[in-house]
């Protein structure tokens, strides 16, 4: 269909003499029919004789000219602000957000990358860095556990039964440096500690999560150092919400001194005792203990995994893991240092948020 170009009102025809000047030997505006024409363009009633018709196609042609490019221009500029944003957004997503490291607030850590985002591989890649393994020497002997930094100058979260009655921390990188750690604060009624590497500055963070968002079924990775083997790796699923679990504050218990811990080297089970549902397992949690609620997973946890993280397919940490189910033959002292059965436990990170104030101060110690 020809469009007509013409202002409203200018002409009562689709003819146009200007752009048309078709000229008649009889006329010379055109055909014999030339009735009532005013001679300044202004309206042509013409019928027979009347300007012939425009081709239909310039019009349309004109028009359709425009509109490629205006589209075309359209796109460009969408697409550069897209673009710019998608930058933004992987930038992000590759822990290149430029919050600050100090220890006056949890960073940002590293999360998982938008191509890997979803995978235990991506989880494991991206939040390994910020996994390290914890060597507490006391009296008792020497146990292992695992910590989660959350600040780059070194500040480190672990579980209180992992330093309890420690009189020297080492702490070991995933790269393998060593450093030597202070006891910054403890929480003995919420099994939480934090302490400090000497000197460290630039280490990679961990994102801390939101627990409340966890569901039953929800896919969950498990990284620490289960028998002092440094970032090792498992996964599962969260088994279970607010299971209350029951631990020893410290090292008072029956089964024997830190060395007793995960991973430990000192005479005891190898165990952490702990209490669910008026039983005990593990071994004895001694007099003075403490229940929080926690959350159930089995991915798989062991001896030295305790301390270490609970973490979703978006890397970000939602549980300190904290105690494991043991079988009875482990539990008896038999010498047999049997595995995980599926049945781990781990302190919500919601719990770890509202508290590190307190562990910054020293308050809980």
């Amino acid at each position: 269909m020809t469009e007509n170009l013409r202002p409203s009102g200018a002409h009562s025809t689709d003819q146009d003499p200007t752009s048309y000047p078709y000229a008649s030997p009889s006329h010379p505006y055109g055909g014999a029919a030339h009735s009532g024409a005013a001679h300044d363009g202004t309206a042509y009633a013409g019928t027979a004789g009347g300007y012939p018709p425009p081709p239909p196609y310039a019009p349309t042609t004109r028009r359709k000219a425009k509109r490629p490019v205006a589209l075309l221009a359209a796109v460009a500029i969408a697409a550069g602000v897209i673009g710019g944003g998608t930058a933004t957004l992987v930038g992000q997503l590759n822990g290149q957000d430029s919050a600050a490291t100090g220890s006056s607030g949890v960073v940002n850590g590293t999360t998982v990358s938008q191509s890997s985002k979803g995978t235990v591989a991506g989880v494991a890649e991206a939040v390994s860095p910020a996994i390290v393994e914890i060597g507490a020497a006391s009296s008792a002997g020497r146990s292992t556990g695992s910590g989660v930094v959350i600040t780059g100058d070194g500040e480190i979260v672990t579980n209180n039964h992992v330093i309890s009655g420690a009189q020297q921390i080492q702490v070991t990188l995933s790269t393998g440096k060593t450093y030597t750690a202070d006891v910054v604060g403890t929480d003995p009624d919420k099994d939480l500690a934090l302490i400090k590497l000497r000197g460290a500055s630039g280490l990679k963070t961990a994102a801390l999560g939101d627990s409340s968002q966890v569901k039953v079924g929800d896919q969950v990775v498990a990284i620490g150092s289960p028998e002092g083997l440094t970032g090792t790796v498992t996964s599962g699923i969260v088994s279970a919400l607010d299971r209350d679990v029951t631990v020893a504050k410290d090292d008072s218990g029956s089964s024997g001194g830190s060395g007793r811990g995960q991973g430990g080297q000192g005479g005891g089970s190898g165990q952490w005792p702990f209490e669910f549902g008026g039983q005990q397992f593990n071994g004895d949690t001694g007099e003075e203990t403490t229940t929080y609620k926690a959350l159930q997973t089995d991915a798989s946890l062991n001896p030295g995994n305790s301390g270490g993280a609970l973490i979703n397919m978006d890397g970000e940490i939602i549980g300190i893991n904290s105690a494991m189910y043991a079988p009875s033959s482990a539990a008896a002292g038999s010498g047999s240092s049997a595995g995980s059965v599926g049945l781990g436990f781990a302190i919500p990170v919601n719990t770890l948020k509202a508290d590190l104030d307190t562990l910054r101060a020293g308050d809980g110690s």
